[in-house]
């Protein structure tokens, strides 16, 4: 948790947890020469209370003699449950305290009861292995529990040999909360019916989830390593990978699929992930699953995690010479003048991956740049007629999220080129082309 010479900042909110850890963590700051400050977060959501519990910390830290840093934070007007908004304001606090590097650590007073009791209460609303391994001891942002394996009664007990005083906050009493529900309730009635050691059981339910946690994301970074394709801020893989996978390793990659195109899983329930997992299994075709901020599409055997691509309509006139971006992709469209006297009979002046060459004294203009519609078709060269380009997707296998922002370049309204397809066979520069107009796609990062 701590290395020699760590700035510590511990989280104090006045009530018995909190000042156990405080007297706990100054003697361990000598062995480990600690900077320890004191941190006091004030909802203010208990009136003059709340005040009170603020100047208690504050007493604390100067009879220690440790710096004092008070957030405080107004929830007065904050919709839904104001006990997880708190908890999500004080976090991001000390996130910010450990982003800032004001210090390197946050200890906060979490037990092995508290553990308890949040297994017990996921258990209750349905988790996976993730969220059975609950409150974790070290975070990767640096917050740390000294107290995880320490029960709340010994840590009273622990107080009054010591003749320590706290604070009783009222609220921990009132069984408006699911969680005191669970803590002065459930747990207890469980524990009198069925396992005097269940706080212990659960205890170790959360140490064995979290171990297999820290299995399984070495592993599924391994996975997404070998399977996933970043597009943008999106994550492609093949369905044909993914259902072929476990099925616990397939759940998992879908989740952080999820995760790494999101920025989170908030929201994503056992039902989101199966629904991919069932698109994925599909012998052949196309579908789209919502997700809580996010799609996954499926085409061809691509599936593409990623936020809803709207359709960026565009036409616009372009330059010869001249570069032309194509919006919404990196993208541009470079058209360039060819005397005969600069050209040769060389396949490079032939429509290939780079190019494409169309007989300028074949257009009437004006060249106009737009986006791929429903219905576009005409006749290039190398097909024996003219074929709708859609069709040209199915038998390229491009997939539909790259089809909206699809680049066309028409002449007085006709297709003259498209994107990796090329020049149009009525317009397309042969032997006898005096001036050619050289079109290019060039990608740029």
């Amino acid at each position: 948790m701590f290395r020699r010479g760590d700035r510590v900042g511990v989280a104090v909110s006045g009530g018995a947890d909190s000042v156990c850890l405080l007297d706990l963590m100054l003697q361990v700051a000598i062995a480990y020469r600690l900077e320890l400050s004191v941190i006091h977060v004030n909802h203010h959501l208990r009136g003059e209370a709340s005040n009170e519990d603020a100047e208690f910390v504050k007493a604390l830290a100067l009879k220690w003699s440790l710096p004092f840093t008070l957030c405080e934070l107004d929830l007065s007007g904050v919709a839904g449950n104001l006990e997880e908004k708190a908890r999500l304001a004080r976090l991001a606090f000390f996130h910010e305290q450990l982003a800032s590097g004001v210090v390197d650590r946050v200890a906060v007073g979490h037990t092995r009861s508290d553990q308890a009791e949040t297994v017990l209460f996921r258990l209750l609303r349905g988790t996976g292995a993730t969220g059975l391994a609950a409150i974790r001891p070290v975070t990767r942002e640096g917050i740390v529990r000294p107290l995880i394996d320490v029960e709340r009664a010994e840590i009273e007990t622990m107080l009054r040999e010591n003749k320590l005083k706290w604070r009783e906050d009222a609220t921990n009493a009132t069984l408006d909360f699911a969680r005191n529900r669970i803590r002065h309730e459930l747990l207890p009635q469980l524990v009198f019916d069925w396992n005097p050691a269940l706080t212990e059981s659960l205890a170790h339910t959360a140490d064995i989830s979290l171990a297999e946690e820290e299995y399984w994301q070495g592993e599924i970074g391994r996975l997404a390593e070998q399977y996933f394709r970043r597009d943008g801020t999106a994550v492609l893989v093949s369905a044909a990978v993914l259902s072929a996978m476990p099925l616990a390793a397939a759940r998992r990659l879908v989740r952080y699929g999820v995760e790494l195109a999101a920025g989170d899983t908030r929201g994503l329930g056992f039902d989101h992930v199966a629904r991919v997992l069932e698109l994925a299994a599909r012998v052949r075709g196309s579908g789209r699953v919502q997700l809580p901020g996010l799609e996954v599409v499926r085409s061809f055997d691509e599936m593409r995690f990623g936020f809803v691509r709207e359709t960026e309509v565009f036409t616009l006139y372009v330059n010869v010479p001249g570069l032309t971006r194509v919006p919404g992709t990196n993208l541009c469209i470079s058209l360039e003048m060819i005397e005969k006297t600069e050209t040769s009979t060389s396949p490079d002046h032939v429509y290939n991956s780079q190019m494409g060459c169309i007989d300028w004294n074949r257009l009437s203009g004006p060249l106009k740049l737009r986006n791929w519609q429903p219905g576009d078709q005409y006749h290039p060269m190398g097909v024996p007629a003219a074929i709708k380009i859609k069709t040209l997707f199915q038998q390229a296998r491009i997939p539909v999220w790259e089809r909206t922002q699809w680049p066309v370049l028409t002449d007085a309204e006709s297709i003259i080129w498209t994107r990796r397809f090329g020049a149009a066979k009525s317009v397309a520069a042969g032997a006898e082309s005096s001036t050619v107009l050289a079109v290019s796609e060039v990608e740029f990062r």
